[in-house]
């Protein structure tokens, strides 16, 4: 009888707990693609009125010659099958024990069912006319109208999207049959019209792609024994795995996969790194959007590769980088972990990371070993993508292994190759510093190769991970800076006090020995005398008093310049051009264009376009020139006085807060070129920019200039703000039925009390905020309480921003008179410090659209009707912002040409 033989040794398996649910990027597009579809099916319901009820009369013409037979066993068909083949595959998850799937099914149809009744609701009562008539016509059985969506189907397609029947090819034939014999019953019996059987697949699959992403889909990933199984069907004998590779950190723009370190029976380890489609779908919208704004050529691999794909990618990125002669893991093996994952098999290597070393660790030869290994890439032309400290292994030998091929390039373009050596340089110097980053680079690249990468050193062209550590240094060396210029203010204020008191120590002393003498002479005469020259020099003093103040100001603006002066750093990637210059001082630097399209520019396409079409709108339902005719011009004529004095309260608001004297027409002249410049910036942001340069053109030092330009800000906003309150409440006592000023009021201050606690309870806003109130305490209010010493220049700041909102008052209000409007002048404010305060924080130039959106709708609030309201809108705008350009131009032209802009 053969002997028992030994149980098999359980295999250990060190690995965190995986979620149980993920969140698939995938699901969400599909859910904004399906939004995307509903409102185009319903723009082309309303605008395209004749098209779909040309396709309506065609496909009733169509469904005619149909038999009654063929028609009535459709119906009869569809019916029962649209009900059976759910419950049957629900059967089916139940028995394999997969209820989730199914309530997370049945939670998708509720919300598709009330998706359904909503959109009836909305096309019944408030739709457009096109829109109704597209989705709706009347019932055969004469009993009124048909539904716009067919409540029973919309459901049934979202219960079968969220369950994942599509994905099985059995029950997808069957789905299709069923949906497709619905259809032709739903039209052939005239229940239904196309555009109505078009909404209702399209809501119900977007519910359910929009449940799925917002609930979860159950995690496929392998766990570390399916993986110990893979091993063995490619003929190892694995012992152990631990998992020894984090995940991509929110930061990165990698997906690189699971690692782990596997111990064998017989043989060294194994780096095994695991690809499933969840960790290959991080970074995914980072990686389109990538894809969308930078320009042809430089864009990195697709942004959603199969894993097929990515396995024969990583393969030949090995294979590649081992044969241009650069150390690279060897890849050994390769294999599939069931549908969604699969596995790559390295030889161990062991070490540590770049980032992981301590300084003293990253010597000097270590640095020209890995600039040796770009060297090798780059002579194939062999681009990396991802030099970053976590791609670089160092072995117990010192010699650096490069990893993380997954996203690299074969037979790349110059400009790839040449962000590979920028992005090396910034990670190295990160570490050691530019000096020694650049010395390694030339020692092994060359000069010529590394001046060719100045052009490419941007942040654009640099990783994700990169940008943040940069940022987080630029925002490190701010907070420098801020505490340098509090410093020099302190102890200057220290060393003023102390020389006060050293002074009045002096000024005693002296008069106790002036006081001895007084009394030894003993003389009548000589008190008298010494009388009259007390007397004298107490007049004497006042005045130098005066003299002594003026010069402690001085002195004290001298110590805070100096102090930010000596303060001031440049920021890392000037410092790596500077070193790069100093060896070949001919290099180009202007940076390459490498942007197709930035974040800005999107959104300022998407809200012109958006403000395109308000306008437009507004314009073809009201009758402007009727209301031109019948228009009071003494009005306009008050409203164009107010929009021109404007500029002259912006001057003098500016000049308030700024202690250096300022000429009162170039002030003036450069608010009007602020008009030019808003057409092309946000309200924001154009007028801001514009300021500081002309105060730094005026003799003002470049941080004194941002200071003084943001103390005029903080001014106004405080001033927007009061006002707001106090109009609003003066408005609400003036029994007007329209701007009911207590609840708007309350509803303002409830607004604020909602905000600060929001901020105060969130982490990262509370941070964010208390970062932004440092900034303006180290360098708007040291400006301020320089001000605060010349009451004339305060009040001068404070009336030119009080001014600044009277004028604009004055102009719309006089816009509204001129069209036979008649609003109180509280309630008039009211409305445009609304509109004011949405258009600045729009991202259109001069607040394009949003303005025009906000006054016209305060303005229909308060009681104007749209007819009145929307030509005096227009018309405020008109003055105010389009008819200033031309001689915003000619100001703007006129002080850049002779150097004061």
């Amino acid at each position: 009888m053969p002997e028992p033989q030994p149980a098999p040794t359980p295999v250990a398996v060190d690995e965190p707990l995986l979620a149980a649910r993920v969140h698939r990027p995938a699901d969400l597009v599909r859910f904004l693609l399906g939004a995307l579809g509903i409102a185009v099916v319903l723009a082309v319901a309303g605008f395209a009125h004749a098209t779909t009820t040309g396709l309506e009369t065609d496909i009733t013409k169509g469904t005619d010659h149909a038999p009654d037979v063929l028609s009535s066993f459709a119906g009869l068909t569809a019916s029962i099958a649209v009900l059976i083949v759910p419950v049957a595959f629900a059967i089916e998850r139940l028995a394999k024990r997969d209820g989730l799937r199914i309530a997370d099914g049945v939670l998708a149809a509720v919300l598709a069912h009330g998706t359904a009744l909503a959109t009836d609701l909305w096309v019944t009562n408030s739709a457009p006319g096109p829109i109704r008539d597209a989705l709706t016509h009347n019932a055969p059985s004469g009993t009124g109208m048909t539904d716009p969506v067919h409540g029973y189907l919309a459901p049934v397609i979202a219960y079968v999207t969220a369950v994942g029947m599509a994905r099985r090819p059995r029950w997808r034939v069957a789905l299709w049959f069923v949906l497709l014999l619905d259809a032709f019953a739903v039209l052939v019996g005239g229940y239904t019209t196309p555009f109505s059987i078009a909404v209702t697949v399209l809501i119900g699959w977007t519910i359910g792609y929009g449940t799925i992403y917002a609930v979860g889909s159950p995690n496929v990933r392998p766990t570390g024994r399916q993986l110990l199984a893979g091993l063995r069907r490619v003929g190892f004998s694995p012992l152990t795995a631990r998992r020894v590779a984090q995940e991509a950190p929110e930061n990165s723009d990698t997906d690189r996969g699971r690692g782990y370190l596997v111990t064998l029976e017989d043989g060294p380890p194994l780096d095994v790194t695991v690809v499933d489609r969840e960790q290959q779908a991080h970074g995914f919208f980072y990686r389109s959007w990538r894809r969308l704004a930078l320009v042809g050529g430089i864009n990195e691999r697709r942004s959603l590769l199969s894993l097929r794909q990515a396995l024969e990618q990583e393969a030949l990125l090995a294979y590649a980088a081992i044969a241009a002669g650069a150390n690279a893991p060897k890849l050994i093996a390769t294999s599939e972990l069931g549908p969604d994952a699969v596995m790559l098999v390295y030889e161990h290597i062991g070490g540590r990371r770049l980032d992981a070393l301590a300084d003293e660790e990253i010597t000097d030869t270590l640095l020209r070993e890995a600039w040796t290994q770009v060297r090798a890439l780059q002579s194939r032309r062999i681009a990396h993508r991802r030099l970053v400290g976590e791609s670089l292994l160092v072995d117990r030998s010192g010699r650096v292994f490069l990893t993380e091929l997954r996203g690299g390039e074969i037979a790349a373009g110059d400009i790839v190759l040449r962000m590979d050596v920028a992005q090396l340089l910034v990670t190295v110097a990160l570490r050691v510093g530019p000096e020694r980053a650049v010395a390694s680079a030339v020692a092994v690249l060359g000069p010529d190769a590394v001046a060719n990468s100045l052009p490419l050193l941007q942040p654009i062209a640099l990783s994700r991970a990169t940008r943040a550590q940069l940022k987080q240094l630029g925002r490190e060396r701010a907070q420098r800076e801020r505490e340098a210029v509090l410093a020099a203010s302190a102890a200057e204020k220290e060393a003023r006090e102390h020389k006060r008191a050293q002074e009045a120590a002096a000024h005693r002393e002296a008069a106790a020995h002036a006081d001895l003498g007084g009394r030894e002479a003993g003389g009548g005469a000589e008190s008298g005398a010494g009388g009259s020259a007390g007397g004298g020099a107490g007049g004497s003093a006042e005045g130098s008093d005066k003299a002594v103040s003026k010069a402690e100001r001085k002195a004290e603006k001298r110590a805070i310049e100096t102090a930010l002066e000596e303060a001031r750093e440049e920021d890392l990637l000037s410092r790596i051009r500077q070193q790069v210059l100093l060896i070949r001082p001919q290099a180009a630097v202007e940076p390459v264009r490498l942007e197709r399209i930035k974040p800005r520019t999107l959104i300022t396409v998407i809200a012109g376009a958006f403000a395109a079409y308000f306008l437009l709108s507004q314009l073809s339902s009201v009758p402007i020139g009727q209301a031109i005719v019948h228009a009071d011009w003494q009005w306009a004529v008050v409203a164009v006085a107010g929009a021109s004095a404007s500029y002259v309260a912006a001057a003098f608001a500016l000049s308030g807060f700024v202690p250096e004297r300022l000429s009162l027409l170039r002030t003036v002249q450069a608010q009007i070129a602020g008009s030019f410049v808003k057409l092309v910036a946000p309200a924001a942001v154009g007028g801001v920019a514009l300021n500081t340069r002309y105060l730094q053109k005026a003799g003002v030092r470049p941080g004194l200039a941002v200071a003084s330009v943001g103390a005029s800000q903080l001014v106004g906003l405080g001033m927007h703000v009061v006002l707001l309150m106090t109009f609003g409440f003066i408005t609400g006592t003036e029994k007007t039925p329209s701007l009911s000023p207590s609840r708007t009021v309350m509803a303002g201050l409830l607004t604020a009390g909602v905000l600060v606690l929001v901020v105060t309870a969130v982490p990262a806003l509370r941070k964010f905020v208390s970062t932004r109130v440092r900034a303006l305490f180290a360098g708007v209010v040291p400006r301020m309480l320089d001000v605060l010493q010349r009451p004339g220049k305060l009040a001068t700041g404070l009336g030119g921003t009080l001014m600044v909102t009277v004028t604009f008052v004055i102009c719309l209000d006089g816009c509204v008179r001129a069209f036979g409007g008649n609003l109180s002048y509280a309630a008039v404010a009211v409305v445009f410090l609304a509109g004011n305060a949405l258009g600045s924080a729009a991202p259109t130039p001069g607040g394009v659209g949003a303005v025009e959106l906000a006054l016209t709708g305060g303005l229909i609030a308060a009681g104007l009707p749209k007819e009145v309201a929307t030509p005096a809108v227009l018309f405020f705008r008109l003055l105010t912002f389009w008819l200033p350009v031309l001689p915003g131009w000619l100001s703007f032209t006129q002080l850049s040409r002779r150097g004061e802009l």
